[in-house]
């Protein structure tokens, strides 16, 4: 158990590593800003795709339940609105005072904050289940296990520049950004023990496979409402969000060619 806890902890950690790679002094001017912010959404959509969507559907195929589509996309949908709730919710200004003076740049950028805030939020819900796969994983079939928590480091580092990117932006801090991308990061051991324990004594298996539903209904929604919108804000070329949506897709569709 203890290697098992240790890689999900190390692949958790890679968003503290995309959040070190977001301080960079580029990173706060409009252009590098807005295909990062589109280069975490292509990410976040492919990967819910090809990827989290069908692992959902078919695992509820092989159990055996009835309407697999039909749950995964109840399921897809529930994600969808906890993130426009979620949004709602959120104050205008989630802090006080006034944000870093980015010059002509960034000035007042209380909706990054926003961005920022709501990113930490999404991939911590998504960082939870995928600790629990990685740690069944490496419980189960190590082999396995390692394959798939070299993946999901390799994703979870634009993860936590998507995290850290805007809240830096918007404040010039390093502290809080950084703390948020680490935050994220806890979920996914935090999530694996937590999820370990509970399914062992309450959780039917299918209720792990609908969360993976959820938060794919999650990463899409949150991408379409406040990513690619705010790529476009700041977009100083019209190539730059097409171009970051495309880099996130070639890195998910790399990272899983490397590890099937």
């Amino acid at each position: 158990m203890i290697w098992a806890v240790a890689a999900t902890a190390l692949a958790g950690s890679a968003t503290v590593v995309g959040g070190v790679l977001a301080l960079h002094p580029g990173m706060r001017q409009r252009g590098p800003l807005a295909a990062g912010l589109a280069f975490a959404a292509g990410l976040m959509i492919v990967l819910s795709v090809v990827e989290i969507l069908p692992l959902s559907l078919s695992t509820l195929r092989d159990s055996g339940v009835a309407g697999p589509v039909w749950w995964t996309t109840g399921a897809f949908l529930v994600g969808c609105g906890a993130v426009l709730l979620i949004d709602a919710l959120l104050p205008e200004r989630i802090v006080r005072g006034e944000a870093a003076d980015l010059g002509d740049d960034l000035t007042g950028s209380h909706g990054l904050l926003r961005s920022g805030l709501l990113i930490a939020l999404v991939i911590g819900a998504h960082n939870a289940p995928e600790g629990l796969m990685t740690f069944l994983a490496m419980l189960e079939a190590p082999e396995l296990g390692v394959g798939l928590a070299v993946a999901i480091a390799i994703h979870n580092i634009p993860e936590g520049m998507a995290v850290a990117a805007p809240l830096y932006a918007a404040t010039g801090r390093r502290g809080p950004a950084l703390a948020w991308a680490a935050v994220a990061g806890v979920a996914e051991p935090a999530g694996a023990l937590i999820g370990y324990f509970a399914l062992r004594a309450l959780l039917p298996p299918q209720l792990l496979v609908l969360t993976l539903a959820l938060v794919a209904g999650m990463m899409i929604a949150l991408s379409v409402r406040e990513l690619i919108p705010a790529a476009r804000r700041y977009r100083t070329h019209p190539a730059q969000v097409p171009a970051g949506l495309a880099a996130g897709a070639f890195v998910v569709w790399l990272s899983l060619a490397l590890t099937r």
